[in-house]
């Protein structure tokens, strides 16, 4: 039972001095409200147009399967790590293959949806489109 009191109270540590300088910043600090310091900061420079700006689909798409695929490499080492024992000590090739086997497929058909729908595919600007046609002309 004295491991657990021991947890708790570095659990209570653990809030207790976040929580605490917050509290004393709080009541330490000085208080000047003033409109400049609720202004959006550019730089310096004057804010011109609303701070909404519609991002392409596109990078929410790549970020996403750079995700998905990041977390495939965090799950296979440790798998290559664990079985090359478990062969070592007389596990069939099968038996160690066929889990990966099917998640890389899984993936590799998950790569292989995107691609056909488009997601991986980028949208070329205007400017490019137009020196591509401007060297073909040329």
């Amino acid at each position: 039972m004295s491991e657990w009191i021991a947890i708790g109270a570095m659990g209570l540590v653990a809030v207790g001095i976040p929580v605490g300088m917050m509290l004393a910043s709080a009541l330490l600090r000085p208080s000047v409200p003033e409109q400049g310091k609720s202004a959006t900061y550019e730089s310096g420079e004057v804010p011109t147009g609303t701070a909404r700006v519609q991002f392409n689909i596109q990078y929410y798409m790549v970020a996403l399967l750079f995700v998905v695929f990041d977390i495939e490499t965090v799950l296979i080492f440790p798998w290559t790590v664990i079985y090359r024992s478990a062969l070592e000590q007389g596990a069939s090739l099968g038996t160690i293959l066929t889990p990966m086997l099917v998640f890389i497929g899984v993936l590799v058909i998950g790569l292989v949806w995107a691609w056909r729908n488009g997601a991986v595919k980028w949208v070329k600007s205007p400017q490019a489109s137009r020196r591509k046609t401007e060297r073909q002309d040329a």
